[in-house]
């Protein structure tokens, strides 16, 4: 049985829009997953970055995904896909070319070292809140109780 999983795309560094669409592509090629629906690419404000990258505005991204893999597999291939998608972590909230966070694993909630769901901090990010509930409620799905 699939579940499904609501994802969270953000990329500063360019070709911005070009990394979500091959962060998207390399999500949906992945074993038993499948793109339910995605929402639109929305231009934000960097949020919690350090002073030097303040100007460097992101492209952020809503997608949902059907998969049947488990919630810790398709979190490792996950980050796995970032990794491949040139991510480097040297500075905190530092520029990136792709983030993927894993918003919600069909309605899990987990409190673990490397995987927390809902992600805890969802519900405070107006770039992820709104567009939520924008495609959560164009698919007829409710939303989700950590916007409660």
């Amino acid at each position: 049985m699939a579940a499904r999983a609501i994802v969270s795309l953000g990329s500063n560094i360019e070709p911005r829009a070009e990394y979500l669409a091959r962060a998207i592509e390399a999500l949906s090629a992945l074993p038993g997953t499948r793109l339910f629906k995605e929402g639109p690419v929305e231009e934000t404000e960097p949020v919690d970055v350090p002073a030097e990258f303040a100007r460097m505005k992101f492209l952020n991204q809503i997608v949902i995904f059907d998969t049947s893999l488990e919630v810790h597999d398709f979190s490792r291939r996950m980050h796995a896909i970032e990794d491949a998608l040139g991510r480097v972590r040297t500075v905190r909230n530092g520029p990136r070319t792709i983030d993927i966070d894993l918003i919600d694993f069909d309605g899990l909630h987990i409190n673990e070292p490397d995987l927390t769901l809902p992600h805890p901090r969802a519900g405070e990010r107006d770039f992820i809140k709104q567009p939520l509930r924008r495609l959560m409620s164009a698919c007829g799905m409710q939303c989700l109780s950590l916007f409660e």
